[in-house]
């Protein structure tokens, strides 16, 4: 990811340490199905430590991977949209341990504070952005004729 999509230089110092004060340390295990397209999105994570595996369904064939996730990454975006339903699917591609956050608690949290809402909105947008990027190139380079033209 680009650098003003992770964490540590996506929020101001402030706006961090204002998002952490509602985290909860998870952890999941290799394979663990983190959450799954079209399903109800009521929280997202931050990586602590190691990769997360977001993919797309792609009708009449396995799930598409476009894009892996480390350290300081945000795993999903859709908690903070409605209609809150999951766009892709995240799975544990080892051992992973996250920062885990309730979106209801962190959208009223938003709401309270338009300043921590705009910088919160502005990191998520760019996220939502870069992925959207990182989908289509993934996709054109599986099921193109010629791939997308373009690496990462």
């Amino acid at each position: 990811m680009t650098s003003t999509t992770n964490l540590s230089t996506g929020l101001t110092a402030r706006h961090r340490e204002r998002l952490m004060s509602v985290a909860r340390e998870v952890s999941f295990d290799t394979g663990t199905r983190i959450f799954e397209e079209g399903r109800r999105a009521d929280r997202f994570w931050i990586v602590r430590t190691g990769t997360v595996a977001l993919d797309l369904c792609v009708p009449g064939r396995r799930a598409a991977v476009v894009e892996s996730l480390g350290h300081g990454e945000l795993i999903g975006w859709s908690w903070h949209f409605p209609p809150h339903v999951w766009h892709l699917g995240a799975e544990a591609m080892s051992p992973v341990r996250a920062y885990e956050f309730d979106a209801e608690t962190v959208r009223a949290m938003c709401a309270r504070d338009p300043e921590f809402g705009r910088a919160i909105a502005d990191w998520v947008g760019r996220v939502v952005a870069h992925r959207l990027h990182a989908s289509r190139v993934r996709l054109l380079d599986l099921y193109a004729p010629y791939g997308s033209g373009s690496r990462m």
